[in-house]
């Protein structure tokens, strides 16, 4: 392209181009920084092992890698099936409803993993808030943050009645109970904390934020259903537009 054909790109393109090349840049950077833990992984992934695969991070974070493309490509037919239906926004659903499912189910993977004295030690609790976020150190404040991350970016563009941030906090608090009410009952080796929610909730939050200009309104029109059809209107038929005669004179 040339230097005034970028120039009048149009700006919504542009600022499309800068999302895809900033996402880019972000795995790019995330695959060199992990690259060495996720060679580990490879040998029992590519061997379809479930020890040393399903049931480590480092399998889990190289398997949803590996699915990007298959992701993009399920994106690709929704977004054609919507426009061929004649849908609105159909690329931004398609991808807001991949996007909920691929960035949070492997979080929610990681989380009920169960620990080493699953199911023999007892259930343990912390409910006194902030108690617990001395302990979890950065690495464990920023993997609580990306939970629901995804689910916090992509819900309220999929959906208009959670395109409020009260909504988006909601959303990741309640989920979030719930998570740590089923690590609670099934007794996974795992602390059952009131800072978890707190932080997966704020994770949440921030992540709706950065998604805000893309959010849906109300006032669109639902992408997944047809439009309304007017009922065919029967054309008027000339004697009922004739005034009526008057009456004789008398003479």
């Amino acid at each position: 392209m040339s230097h005034d054909a970028f120039l009048s790109a149009p700006p919504r393109r542009t600022r499309r181009l800068v999302l895809l090349g900033l996402m880019a840049l972000g795995v790019a950077g995330a695959l060199f920084v992990l690259r060495r833990p996720l060679m580990m992984s490879v040998p029992m992934c590519m061997a379809g092992r479930w020890h040393g695969c399903l049931d480590t991070f480092n399998g889990v974070v190289l398997m949803t890698l590996v699915a990007l493309p298959p992701a993009a490509l399920v994106v690709w037919a929704l977004a054609r099936t919507r426009r061929a239906a004649g849908g609105t926004s159909a690329w931004r659903m398609s991808m807001a409803e991949v996007g909920m499912v691929h960035g949070t189910v492997p979080f929610l993977w990681m989380t009920m993993m169960p620990g080493g004295g699953a199911g023999a030690v007892p259930a343990r609790v912390s409910l006194v808030p902030l108690r617990d976020l001395i302990t979890m150190g950065p690495l464990g404040i920023a993997g609580n943050l990306l939970v629901f991350a995804a689910l916090g970016f992509f819900a309220p563009m999929r959906f208009a009645a959670l395109a409020t941030v009260p909504r988006i906090l909601a959303l990741g608090a309640g989920c979030s109970v719930l998570v740590e009410t089923a690590q609670y009952v099934l007794r996974l080796d795992r602390v059952s904390s009131v800072d978890d929610v707190l932080v997966n909730a704020a994770g949440a939050v921030l992540a709706g934020l950065a998604s805000r200009r893309w959010w849906r309104t109300a006032a669109e029109a639902p992408s997944d259903q047809p439009g309304p059809t007017l009922p065919p209107t029967s054309a008027p038929s000339p004697t009922s537009t004739l005034a009526p005669a008057s009456a004789p004179a008398a003479g």
